[in-house]
This record gives C-alpha cells, structure tokens and sequence, in this order.
C-alpha cells in the first residue's frame, strides 16, 4: 500500500479487480439512482472493501463465478465501502432491511432487491465458496423480471 500525505491507501487496483470483470463503479449518489432507475433485469452490485476478505475472497469469487456460470446478471456495479463514502451509504438505502456489511453483493431484479450474500458468508470461507454463492444466485433469477 502506497500512503500520500493527508491520503489513505492507494486502492485503484482494489477497484481494478472489479473492473476488469466489467463491473461499473458507482462513485456518487447520483450514479447510484441512475443505475438502480436505468438498468432493468438483473443486477450484481458489490460493495468493495479493502479488508482481506474481499481481497482473498469476494473479488476473486466473482472472478471465478464469472468464469464458470453460463448464467450471470444483465448488469454488474459496485460501490466501494469506505472510500466512496455517500454513493456506499446511498446504494445501502435501497436494501436497509439488510444490516451495512462489507463486502457484500446484492442481487436485484429490476431494481427489487432479490438476495444478498453478507459479509459472514464471504469472510473465513475461500474464494470458491463465495464464487458458488454467486453461481447459485445468477442460475436462480437468470432471464427473470420482476411481476407487474
């Protein structure tokens, strides 16, 4: 980690993990409202951490998720926990039933929020597990819409 003065950490390739998988960073509380209003069907958001189980385990399982379902979500976004602060709080008010954990992944149909994998299914379990959550939520809600 690189430290500047009055600087946290570097974390461009903290993000970069995620990007790399085309997942769209949401760094304001307007881009938050635009995705959850523009993007219909289904959608990944990750909320990005800089703690080692988002490095060992949630970025790496989406990779491996990715690589290894036919089925994955019409859209992927993330918010980074931490660093983008108000775009984090802003995303967590569209699924407040749920307590604030990073990481996470919440999973939504047109904008409904339809599962999410918390931090206590990320953290002290490999990369592979967390990569069979995903896959498990992808084949569940793939080419569904939510009933009008």
């Amino acid at each position: 980690m690189q430290f500047g003065f009055g600087m946290g950490p570097d974390t461009s390739w903290m993000r970069e993990e995620l990007t790399k998988y085309g997942v769209e960073e949401l760094k304001t509380p307007e881009d938050v409202d635009r995705a959850m209003k523009e993007y219909k069907g289904t959608m990944l958001m990750a909320i990005n951490s800089v703690c080692g189980c988002a490095a060992g385990n949630a970025r790496p399982g989406l990779g491996i998720a990715l690589d290894q379902s036919e089925a994955k979500p019409d859209h992927m976004v993330t918010v980074f926990a931490g660093q983008d602060k108000e775009a984090t709080a802003h995303a967590r008010a569209y699924f407040s039933e749920y307590p604030p954990s990073s990481p996470s992944f919440a999973y939504f149909v047109d904008g409904e929020i339809k599962a999410m994998i918390p931090r206590h299914r990320i953290e002290g379990r490999t990369s592979q597990d967390v990569a069979n959550d995903l896959k498990m939520v992808f084949e569940a809600f793939a080419g569904k819409e939510t009933e009008k």
